[in-house]
């Protein structure tokens, strides 16, 4: 199962930007440099002409500047970005960050609800405390800037603890609402998977992705998608032990700085 410009549609609402506008077919989004997914450009069209490739550039770059923010593009690897990675190789985008895409379908196989796993419409402030302590990139107004996106698509936060009964892992089960009833019915994102670095390999981690995934198909979801760095290997590997499967990848391209000659 590829990624289909509807999968990408559903991430793209799963962690909604704050500021977003499409120009030519390509949806700008910003967030205050809060996540590279909330502060990237997502090409929903990005084939073209060579021309009007660099054209719908030119306008990226301005937008970004005036955000002071640098020019990133989430592509997706499929042939219909072929233009416009030719495109970005030409003007020196950088590749960063590969991310694979992972899926699988509910139903029969559904996990048993685990009550020891708390289950919540909203995030707490210890789910976020300890989120934010293993993922985050910023201080509490950064933090601030990423509860906001989280909070813009209907969502599940589960979280677990230890025998001490401190927070020791946590999950998100995004579940986006699709204005035409089409792959958004049913289907839900897993986010926001972290692990207390010192309460790793105890299951906790498995227990959030089990209780979310049980969760899910009790409100009647029938498929999932949830996105992993390609170099995590550990993270990978818990994955698949939940049937998930790779169904593609995209990586980020980022425009190099421009050097300015000072001095003499």
């Amino acid at each position: 199962m590829e990624p289909t410009p509807a999968w990408e549609e559903l991430m793209d609402s799963a962690w909604p930007a704050a500021e977003r506008e499409e120009s030519g077919g390509w949806m700008l989004r910003a967030a205050s440099g809060v996540t590279q997914r909330a502060n990237s450009v997502w090409p929903r069209e990005p084939g073209g002409d060579h021309h009007g490739l660099l054209t719908r550039l030119r306008a990226a770059r301005l937008w970004y500047r005036n955000r002071r923010l640098p020019l990133i593009f989430q592509v997706f690897d499929d042939p219909r970005y072929a233009p416009l990675n030719a495109v970005l190789d030409e003007e020196g985008f950088t590749r960063q960050s590969e991310t694979l895409v992972l899926v699988r379908t509910g139903g029969a196989d559904a996990p048993e609800a685990d009550p020891g796993v708390e289950l919540a419409t909203e995030p707490s402030a210890e789910w976020l405390r300890l989120w934010w302590s293993v993922d985050g990139r910023g201080d509490e107004a950064a933090l601030a800037v990423a509860r906001g996106i989280l909070e813009r698509c209907p969502s599940l936060y589960a979280l677990v603890r230890d025998d001490d009964g401190v927070p020791a892992a946590v999950g998100r089960l995004a579940v986006p609402s699709g204005a035409d009833g089409g792959v958004a019915a049913g289907t839900g994102g897993l986010y926001c998977m972290a692990t207390r670095p010192d309460a790793r390999r105890r299951g906790h981690g498995s227990r959030v992705l089990q209780s979310l995934l049980s969760a899910g198909d009790a409100r009647g979801l029938v498929r999932y998608w949830l996105l992993v760095t390609a170099s995590n290997a550990g993270a990978r590997e818990l994955y698949a032990r939940a049937g998930f499967q790779t169904a593609g990848r995209y990586l980020y391209r980022q425009e190099r700085p421009k050097r300015h000659l000072t001095g003499c």
